[in-house]
């Protein structure tokens, strides 16, 4: 019997890196699916997927997390799933430079320091594929989402950058490009917009009261970004593809606006872009 493929998945405490865990477990993968949270591993252990703890944030626990796969995979890990990351909303000049380094290390720093170490297990195994999960705001950037967005703009040259640098090697490398997604990433900012934006001192404080506060607290408002969202299982099912695949593209768009912002950002000069995309 054939074994299964292996892959790595990062951030599977809920949304997408949840839903590709699950959903790639049925499929006949074996999964190990991480959380920054132990707590949050328990869920998996319990419906019989492997889980442990792995924090972007910190080098020691990518360390480790390697260390346990090295040992149950005999250093061969077919796929990465690079998912986790957080977003710190705000004005440019309300963010502190704690608060860039701290978004930048997780959700850059962390997945390439990670890619690096599981490389060599990659060059041991069949069909290696390395998904990195980028976003719409990977390449248009929005107000009040810069840090975020400035990350995915990384990840997106960094990606690509290795993707050049690895031109001849079996190893794939590809980029998902989700718009809007019904997942907890807006509930789950509110602590490092609480800890980071003192909007109540800012010279955007009216932008502050009348929009992204009714956003990130209420979920109101709308734009051409979040129209049309879908449920996590439509980036799965790009995924799938981009793991399947005998020869995956190197960028997958996911949702109808993302490839509406694509357009827009190659054809639109960005005095208009401003325009069309000002709060």
């Amino acid at each position: 019997m054939k074994p299964k493929k292996n892959i790595l998945i990062t951030g599977c405490s809920s949304g997408i890196g949840f839903d590709a865990a699950m959903t790639l477990d049925k499929k006949g993968w074996r999964v190990f699916a991480t959380c920054r949270s132990e707590l949050d591993c328990t869920y998996f252990e319990k419906v019989g997927i492997e889980s442990f703890p792995l924090d972007l944030s910190d080098e020691n626990s990518i360390k480790k997390a390697i260390h346990l796969i090295e040992g149950k995979t005999s250093s061969k890990l077919n796929a990465i799933f690079n998912n986790g990351a957080f977003a710190t909303p705000g004005a440019i000049e309300d963010l502190p430079r704690s608060a860039l380094r701290e978004i930048f290390e997780v959700n850059v720093f962390g997945q390439f320091d990670l890619i690096k170490r599981c490389l060599p297990l990659m060059k041991n195994a069949d069909e290696p594929r390395i998904v990195n999960c980028s976003s719409v705001l990977g390449f248009i950037s929005l107000p009040y989402r810069g840090a975020y967005s400035a990350t995915k703009f990384a990840v997106e040259a960094l990606t690509d950058a290795m993707r050049r640098e690895n031109f001849n090697s079996p190893i794939k490398i590809i980029l998902l490009q989700p718009g809007p997604i019904n997942t907890k990433i807006r509930q789950n900012s509110l602590k490092h917009f609480e800890k980071w934006i003192n909007w109540q001192d800012s010279a955007h404080k009216k932008t502050y009261e009348n929009t992204v506060l009714k956003r990130l607290y209420h979920g109101s408002g709308s734009n051409l970004l979040n129209k049309y969202e879908l449920q996590a299982a439509s980036v799965t099912k790009v995924l799938e593809k981009a793991l399947n695949a005998k020869n995956p593209k190197c960028r997958y768009m996911v949702t109808y606006p993302t490839t509406v912002a694509r357009i827009l950002v190659n054809i639109f000069p960005t005095k208009l872009l401003d325009w069309i995309f000002k709060i």
